[in-house]
């Protein structure tokens, strides 16, 4: 454990929560992608199958549980409790163009040609390219509102800090996750774009949009 990845995954937490609140408080998803969070929850239920097999510490089987229950909790209140608020219209990724050649290539580059590493890959694949259909809704939509801007900018966040952390893992451990690294490096520049919105525009106040 390093200070990168401890900030890393309390970006993360802290993106979650936000979202869960956003929804909950408004009662209300409108401008969340359910096709975002749908793509989330699998990343979730692939990566952490090894809860099943083995047991790292506590702090990693609580976070492990905690992304996957509050993945599934986001997904029920989009697509049962606040259904009636979900914009379908705009949430009209194709996540099949995402899902599927993830698969395949999540088979073809691998660690270890077993079923739990192959899973594992594949989340790593699809979390980089998870956030697509949100931005895509943000696009069609012309705007987002200030409370899911500041969930994405946590997201981004947690990846960029991740990057650091397998630097730090590195230089300091003699670990290398090519796998990883190349996913959060093509999950963190497709924040890029974002990042310069919401310091721009976000923290002066400013409603965030995305070019059409």
């Amino acid at each position: 454990m390093n200070i990168f990845r401890l900030t890393g995954d309390l970006s993360h937490l802290a993106a979650i929560i936000i979202l869960l609140l956003k929804i909950w408080k408004s009662r209300s998803c409108a401008g969340i992608s359910g096709k975002s969070q749908i793509l989330f929850a699998l990343v979730f239920t692939t990566r952490y199958l090894d809860l099943l097999t083995s047991f790292i510490s506590l702090y990693n089987t609580f976070m492990k549980v905690i992304y996957i229950a509050c993945a599934y909790a986001t997904v029920y209140l989009i697509y049962m409790k606040f259904k009636a608020t979900y914009d379908g219209n705009h949430d009209s990724f194709r996540v099949e163009f995402l899902v599927v050649p993830v698969g395949g290539l999540a088979v073809l580059i691998n660690h270890d040609f077993s079923l739990l590493e192959i899973l594992w890959t594949f989340s790593i694949y699809l979390e980089s390219v998870a956030i697509l259909p949100q931005l895509f809704m943000i696009s069609k939509t012309g705007e987002a509102e200030t409370i899911t801007t500041h969930y994405l900018f946590c997201l981004g966040l947690y990846r960029a800090l991740y990057l650091f952390n397998w630097v730090w893992r590195f230089y300091f451990e003699g670990f290398f996750d090519m796998i990883a690294i190349v996913a959060g490096v093509v999950q963190t520049v497709l924040y890029c774009d974002f990042f310069y919105l919401y310091v721009t525009k976000v923290l002066k106040g400013k409603k965030l949009s995305l070019p059409a």
